[in-house]
């Protein structure tokens, strides 16, 4: 790399011209210069390699040795650095192969990765993905170092320093069984207080959310008697109890016949569901795609 920062890589444009021509006069015309700007050139290019390179002829220039040797390797140089510099080639999702890792806890999974996978499949049959545990705390480690491409967690948890789209709205709503006694009308905050509660806990063990905060502060506690750790094990476990849960209205779309669904007797505040992804991957057509296939999906 030490020689590349002592050379102006014009040059070796040159000297490639010159090569081809072996003529000072035809090589400032294929490089739409001046002759004298290409002797002068010539003149850096053999300091630099500290060689004649090209000697005066009696048709024209003749190569030395080293500047015979040099013409292969600088040729396919220069056809490398051409292909560096073509433009970013258009995405075709029907012909690509590529694999996506997206970040996501098992609600989103449900909400936005489940109705993602027949467009995908149909439209980038090529494709595979992997869907990883979304941990907000090292989302943005995951994202800068590409072990994650596309990340979803709530905005308020999104890392400043990543590309964000905000997806959609969610709240939360009162779920049991649908034949469960104290759900059978909409429940009063003392009898809210009285049921009895699963609670989802993503690092798992927890048994405290943001609702008992809020209940402090109203002076109020509920009772919580089972903590997991995905949001998917709750609706079976609320089916055949008489447990109830705060979930995510989208989890609970297809729940309508099996569960009882009631707002809940305080404002529990609503939360925005964002993707999010870095911003080296901003521009990338494949990613862009992706994005594009999340949002025409919800």
């Amino acid at each position: 790399m030490d020689n590349l920062h002592k050379l102006d890589l014009n040059l070796l444009l040159t000297l490639n011209a010159l090569l081809i021509e072996r003529n000072v006069t035809r090589a400032a015309q294929r490089l739409h210069l001046s002759q004298p700007s290409v002797s002068v050139q010539l003149g850096k290019l053999r300091a630099a390699f500290d060689d004649p390179l090209l000697l005066p002829g009696p048709r024209g220039l003749l190569p030395t040795a080293r500047a015979l040797g040099l013409l292969a390797p600088l040729q396919a140089a220069l056809a490398q650095l051409e292909q560096v510099l073509q433009p970013e080639a258009a995405f075709d999702p029907l012909t690509a192969e590529v694999e996506w890792k997206l970040a996501a806890a098992d609600a989103t999974e449900y909400a936005i990765v489940l109705p993602l996978l027949p467009t995908l499949r149909a439209q980038a049959p090529g494709s595979r993905m992997a869907v990883l545990e979304a941990v907000p705390s090292r989302m943005a480690s995951q994202l800068e170092s590409g072990l994650v491409d596309l990340g979803f967690l709530a905005q308020e948890e999104a890392p400043p320093a990543l590309r964000h789209r905000v997806l959609f709205s969610e709240h939360y709503v009162l779920a049991g069984r649908i034949d469960h006694p104290a759900l059978q009308t909409a429940p009063d905050l003392d009898r809210f207080c009285a049921l009895e509660f699963v609670v989802v806990s993503p690092n798992g063990g927890g048994y405290r959310t943001a609702v008992d905060t809020f209940l402090a502060q109203l002076g109020r506690t509920r009772t919580v008697v089972l903590s997991v750790p995905h949001f998917l094990v709750v609706p079976p476990l609320l089916a055949a109890s008489d447990m109830v849960a705060l979930l995510p209205s989208r989890l609970l779309k297809n729940a309508l016949g099996s569960l009882c669904i009631r707002e809940p007797p305080l404002a529990i505040p609503d939360y925005e569901m964002a993707m999010v992804w870095h911003e080296r991957m901003h521009l990338d057509p494949g990613h862009r795609w992706l994005r594009e296939q999340v949002m025409a999906v919800l």
